[in-house]
């Protein structure tokens, strides 16, 4: 997207088979919105998951990869360097708004040239909306640490691996001391937020994918629906029912 143009354009993105597109930049800060089906997004050592009805801010210049996870409908909104100092600095995932999706689908009709009066209060609209969203907890860092690295590509191969913080220590042959320091340090969370959020981004993909939920669970871990639900709850707010429900 070039840096020429009207300060905010938009378009939509429908596609029936997964994707990757490997790393890249725009001089633009782009907003990725999902409509349904599931995006990821990595950014440095960070990963954000993306369900339907959330997106993610990517500020001007970062580097990004992108892979959708089968059939995919979304949209992304495209705004001039110079309207983000406003916006946030860092990459964050957002929940969107029923008032942010229609004025995106609008200004994805628009030719691209100058915005008439009308278009100019519409991309406001965007900008104010985006500026104003809270963050959604729908990222996870992944460690610098080799030791700590070993122990996350297992658990992303196997979320439903329970043993306990001592254990993997051990059989990453460092010291339950030493992980701790270096998860907090990497990550900015214990190993056992570490977990918990993995286990719940995954969940989201899941979820996406309609997969039962008692199956979920059983894939990650719990030992019963419930606990699954509440730390489900716990962590966006809502069922798993619910919340893919809300696309609605």
């Amino acid at each position: 997207m070039s840096h020429e143009g009207p300060f905010l354009a938009a378009a939509e993105l429908t596609q029936s088979e997964p994707r990757e597109m490997s790393p890249h930049t725009h001089a633009r800060g782009q907003l990725m919105g999902a409509l349904s089906g599931l995006v990821s997004i990595g950014v440095d050592a960070h990963r954000w998951v993306v369900p339907a009805i959330h997106a993610i801010w990517i500020p001007p210049h970062r580097v990004h990869s992108v892979r959708s996870y089968g059939p995919f409908s979304g949209w992304s909104v495209f705004v001039a360097e110079a309207r983000c100092a406003t916006l946030p600095a860092q990459p964050r995932a957002i929940r969107t708004t029923p008032l942010l999706r229609e004025a995106v689908h609008r200004a994805a009709t628009w030719p691209g040239a100058a915005l008439d009066a009308s278009q100019a209060r519409i991309a406001e609209v965007i900008v104010d909306e985006l500026a104003a969203a809270p963050e959604e907890p729908l990222h996870l860092q992944r460690p610098l640490d080799p030791a700590l690295v070993k122990i996350t590509d297992a658990l992303a191969n196997d979320l439903s691996d329970n043993r306990r913080f001592e254990e993997w220590a051990a059989w990453a042959g460092v010291s339950p001391r030493t992980m701790s320091r270096r998860f907090v340090a990497d990550t900015g969370l214990t190993f056992a937020q570490w977990r918990q959020q993995a286990r719940m981004l995954r969940a989201l993909e899941r979820v996406a994918d309609g997969v039962p939920v008692t199956t979920i669970a059983l894939e990650l871990g719990y030992g019963n629906i419930s606990a699954f639900i509440d730390v489900f709850r716990k962590t966006f707010g809502t069922t798993p029912g619910r919340y893919m429900a809300a696309r609605d």
